[in-house]
């Protein structure tokens, strides 16, 4: 039995659809019985809290693999070294952890929460699968598209980096090999980047071409980017992390790497930048034009 955490999140979302497509039995975890509402019809569901160790206990019953994602929040150490310590307890099989890029290297930000839950994880003595994802493709339609549809522009401190976008739909696919295949993914840690580095300037030329007209990244100060961050009402950890983390693009430039390719993992062409902001034209539509 395979038990996929954060089913209702952004990638647990769709790997519960990748593993549910293998025919594996798999049971979907959620935080609240709403959310499980939306689980896809035959799969099992189970309602617990990373922070609340007696629902792990109870949730990982008969479980043999677990995927393991939690929210970029500040207590991502604290609640995935809850549910491998609960593992450990219950006996689980096999780990596969959804990292991030930069673990391996950066000490700042998200990637230095990811490195202690990794060295947890190898610690533990369980058998494990790391993966470690490059930046979301699906973080256009988040950050970039608002201002686009009210102004035509996204800003930020970005200058020419480069980033190479992975659609999760490819990370699901990936992860969900990892899950149902621990013979050939257990023990490795793997870089998970998209097929093409583009510049944030090369994006826009992009979504220009989908949107009807001329979409503008304008590059700004990393002080005026953390000032709107802050108008936008986020909390202050968040904009100090995001910013730590585009400076290992920009300055360290390592949000550009393609390789290993993703094809290897997926068996099948990876879905492109151009395909993901043809499928998301309409996000990019104007207010005006939507009036």
């Amino acid at each position: 039995m395979i038990l996929v955490t954060g089913a209702s999140g952004t990638v647990g979302c769709p790997v519960l659809e990748e593993v549910a497509k293998t025919g594996k039995p798999v049971k979907a975890m959620y935080r609240s019985a709403e959310d499980a509402r939306n689980a896809p019809a035959g799969v099992v569901t189970v309602i617990a809290d990373f922070a609340e160790k007696a629902s792990l206990a109870k949730a990982l019953q008969g479980i043999d693999t677990i995927y393991l994602v939690c929210s970029p929040i500040p207590q991502l150490v604290e609640l995935e070294n809850n549910v491998i310590e609960a593992c450990k307890k219950a006996r689980v099989a096999y780990v596969v952890l959804n990292s991030a890029l930069g673990a391996g290297d950066y000490p700042k930000s998200f990637p230095s929460w990811h490195r202690q839950v990794e060295d947890k994880l190898k610690a533990s003595g369980l058998p494990y699968a790391i993966l470690r994802p490059n930046s979301f493709m699906q973080n256009i339609a988040a950050y970039m598209a608002p201002s686009i549809r009210a102004q035509s522009a996204f800003y930020s401190a970005m200058g020419d980096a480069k980033l190479s976008l992975i659609d999760v739909r490819d990370i699901a696919v990936t992860v969900a090999k990892a899950l149902t295949n621990p013979a050939t993914f257990a023990g490795k840690t793997i870089e998970l980047n998209g097929p093409e580095a583009f510049s944030y300037a090369e994006i826009a030329g992009k979504i220009s071409r989908v949107a009807g007209r001329t979409v503008q990244y304008v590059n700004i100060p990393e002080a005026a980017q953390r000032q709107g961050m802050l108008d936008l009402g986020m909390p202050e950890w968040q904009v100090n992390a995001l910013l730590e983390l585009q400076q290992y693009y920009t300055v360290a430039g390592k949000g550009a790497e393609v390789t290993p390719p993703i094809k290897d993992f997926l068996g099948r062409a990876p879905i492109t930048l151009d395909q993901y902001v043809d499928e998301n034209k309409d996000i990019f539509h104007s207010q005006a034009a939507g009036a």
